[in-house]
């Protein structure tokens, strides 16, 4: 087992109109710029998962469907996550929902930290999301970041011309240094509680 945590950005929106691209490139550079971490971003688009259709999760039996088999080999390589989720009718993704359906194994003792955006920052998205994290048997960070209001709609397509992400950095820089701190110290954790 390596030393130097692996962590995946899970990109939880599957949208061709999807902002989500946006905040999760700069949360990227943001966990890369640290260089105690190997970091790569997992796009669930990339992955077509199909509805979860199992018999029961795979901590009761395993997946039979190959699209399952290759995301739960997928997340199995990590060691903890960052996901990020825009707010649908104050929950997360379904297409988010149904990747962390497909696997149970794959997330055990790991850590998360969240990025969430929408007109009140994806709050509520992320309090769903850290209740599923719960039943996963994950951690979650205490800080996130929540890209909301004006700063939301100064970098999204609809507040009319977007500006670059360096544009809000002033109001949720803070936040992001915090979750990224919180999860290097609970994946550090957990990765010696595996080993």
């Amino acid at each position: 087992m390596s030393d130097k945590p692996r962590i995946a950005i899970i990109l939880g929106t599957t949208r061709d109109a999807r902002f989500g691209e946006k905040p999760a490139e700069w949360i990227l550079q943001r966990a890369k710029a640290r260089g105690d971490w190997d970091v790569e971003l997992v796009d669930l688009k990339s992955f077509e998962l199909p509805l979860f259709n199992e018999v029961a999760s795979n901590a009761w039996a395993p997946s039979e469907d190959p699209a399952a088999k290759a995301w739960q080999d997928k997340i199995g390589q990590f060691d903890g996550f960052i996901f990020v989720t825009p707010e649908y009718n104050r929950s997360i993704t379904g297409a988010l929902k149904n990747a962390l359906d497909q696997a149970y194994v794959e997330w055990n003792r790991k850590a998360f930290g969240i990025v969430s955006y929408g007109s009140v920052g994806g709050t509520r998205a992320a309090e769903h999301l850290r209740t599923i994290g719960i039943e996963l048997q994950m951690v979650s960070t205490r800080s996130a970041v929540h890209i909301g209001g004006g700063d939301f709609f100064s970098v999204h397509p609809l507040g009319g011309d977007p500006k670059p992400m360096d544009a809000v950095e002033g109001s949720i820089g803070g936040s992001a240094d915090a979750m990224l701190e919180e999860l290097d110290w609970w994946t550090r954790a957990t990765m010696s509680a595996r080993g």
